[in-house]
């Protein structure tokens, strides 16, 4: 009997890994590591709050203390009676701690130190020693230190701020090193919507506070550590099971995938020996990815300063409650992503249909996700007071952002595959310091003065990092290889003509792989 039970079982995963090829599962894997990725990151964020000893203060309603309620909005804020304020009394179990505003700060801020600092080695290392050990290492040690934050955080603030520094260090390096996955094993035409997997990081943040919650709730703060830690070690031990660098490395690829991959991606990034030296002055000096660097800051910049400050601006200005703050901020994350996947969908389509270039595809939907928001903050400005108006804004500008996947998120990959890791690390390096500006910039402003005349300026700012980023790259964004990709042209040849268009070798490839089912 237990050994029909358990032929059985090898019957059910020899069915189910016979209805998955390579990519199938790799997708999937990519999908799941950005969830988890960026579950590791907020996961503080949202424990913190039950961490810290509540202060004995007094209290209004869902908000807080009346004196920062804007006046200059026609939103009546909640009526003060003696039956609204009530004296919430410090609650101390052995396990929370007095940590003050700023250290508080501090402790959620000191991740993005370790952070900015592997953006640009994460992705040159993904190109040189592949991108399945930096993604699935990073990954892994990440999670170890995750279970390791209670115990921490027991220790001192000190020892808490040293490991949140160290570990976004290490999650520093994983989103560059998917760019150079994607060089080794998408097709040119299915690569939009590959990208659009990093975006699961909106879907992993939407998931992972509601998540959080219950456990915090259910089994204390300490218990969102250790699941999510958890979580993260299982994921990393099966990614470095089912993933390979190359087709050519995997060992259970049938030979007609192997096939189509290698021929739809050619000469491209399929060079052979060791990695390429990177050609610093022509990258450096090259308009297209500058172009890249540039909006992908301005997009994060204004994508993070929305995001982050959302939740203060519906409650200081606005005067949602805090479930209903709660509800409505995370909408903006699950409509980037839902958006995303629809976006590089058609942008895969349209460029392996030949209904468009791969120039003009990238331009059309990166004008579409980052200037379209721009009009949106300048209508915000003017209808600023407008509940109803301003959730729409809000919501439709960052749902909106989601076709970069489909525009210049993945623009490395067409102009310079071999080197797409290193211009993605630049990339999100200077959308990482962005993320302090943006900060900064809201605290600046809004210091003891949460007004809507004071997020009247940010609306402004936000409408010109949009509409700049948006022109850079209208003016100076392409779709084409760029010859410095070439290894001939690091030898001082003429560079290989490379085309990535469908042509009668991959024709005959994809009709190969319709009946097959590779062995995943």
């Amino acid at each position: 009997m237990a050994s029909s039970t358990n032929q059985s079982k090898r019957n059910f995963f020899q069915r189910l890994s016979d209805r998955l090829n390579c990519r199938q599962v790799l997708n999937i894997m990519v999908f799941l590591g950005f969830m988890f990725n960026y579950m590791l990151r907020v996961n503080l964020t949202i424990a913190i709050v039950d961490m810290v000893k509540p202060a004995n203060k007094t209290d209004i309603g869902d908000n807080s203390t009346a004196d920062l309620y804007s006046t200059d909005c026609f939103v009546e804020p909640p009526e003060i009676t003696n039956s609204s304020v009530k004296s919430a009394p410090p609650v101390d179990d052995g396990s929370r701690f007095e940590w003050d505003e700023y250290t508080q700060n501090l402790i959620l801020g000191c991740f993005f130190w370790g952070y900015i600092c592997t953006e640009l080695p994460g992705g040159r290392l993904a190109e040189v020693v592949g991108a399945r050990r930096v993604f699935g290492y990073s990954m892994l040690s990440a999670s170890a230190l995750t279970l390791l934050t209670p115990p921490a955080a027991q220790l001192s603030y000190v020892a808490l701020i040293v490991l949140r520094v160290i570990l976004g260090f290490m999650l520093g390096a994983t989103w560059p090193a998917m760019h150079p996955m994607a060089a080794k094993w998408i097709p040119p035409m299915e690569r939009s919507k590959f990208i659009s997997n990093m975006m699961a990081s909106s879907l992993g943040a939407a998931i992972t506070m509601p998540v959080c919650g219950f456990l915090i709730a259910s089994l204390g703060w300490e218990s969102v550590f250790y699941v999510t830690g958890v979580v993260g070690l299982v994921w990393s031990v099966a990614w470095m099971l089912l993933v390979y660098d190359t087709p050519a490395q995997h060992p259970r690829i049938s030979a007609e995938e192997r096939r189509y991959i290698e021929t739809s991606i050619g000469p491209s990034s399929t060079h052979k020996g060791k990695p390429l030296t990177v050609p610093w002055k022509p990258l450096l000096s090259s308009p297209p990815v500058w172009a890249i660097i540039i909006t992908h800051g301005a997009s994060v910049f204004s994508y993070f300063t929305v995001v982050n400050q959302l939740p203060t601006y519906m409650k200081y200005i606005l005067h949602f409650k805090i479930k209903e703050n709660g509800l409505l901020s995370s909408l903006p994350y699950l409509g980037k992503y839902v958006f995303a996947l629809a976006t590089s969908s058609l942008a895969d389509y349209l460029r392996k249909t030949g209904k468009l270039s791969t120039t003009a595809t990238r331009k059309i939907f990166t004008t579409f996700a980052v200037m379209l928001p721009s009009f949106l903050m300048l209508t915000q400005v003017f209808v600023g007071c407008d509940r109803l108006a301003s959730v729409a804004i809000f919501t439709t500008a960052l749902t909106v952002n989601g076709a970069v996947t489909a525009g210049y998120l993945g623009n490395g990959l067409d102009i310079a595959p071999n080197f797409s890791g290193t211009i993605f690390g630049m990339a999100n390096t200077l959308s990482s310091l962005g993320g302090f500006l943006s900060t900064f910039m809201v605290g600046s402003l809004t210091f003891n003065n949460q007004t809507y005349a004071q997020w009247k300026i940010v609306f402004w700012i936000l409408a010109g990092v949009y509409g700049v980023g948006s022109l850079v790259f209208l003016i100076f964004g392409t779709g084409e290889l760029q010859p410095w990709n070439s290894p001939d042209y690091l030898k001082g040849g003429k560079p290989t003509a490379v085309s990535v268009n469908d042509d009668d070798d991959v024709e005959e490839a994809r009709e190969e792989m319709v009946p097959i089912r590779s062995k995943t």
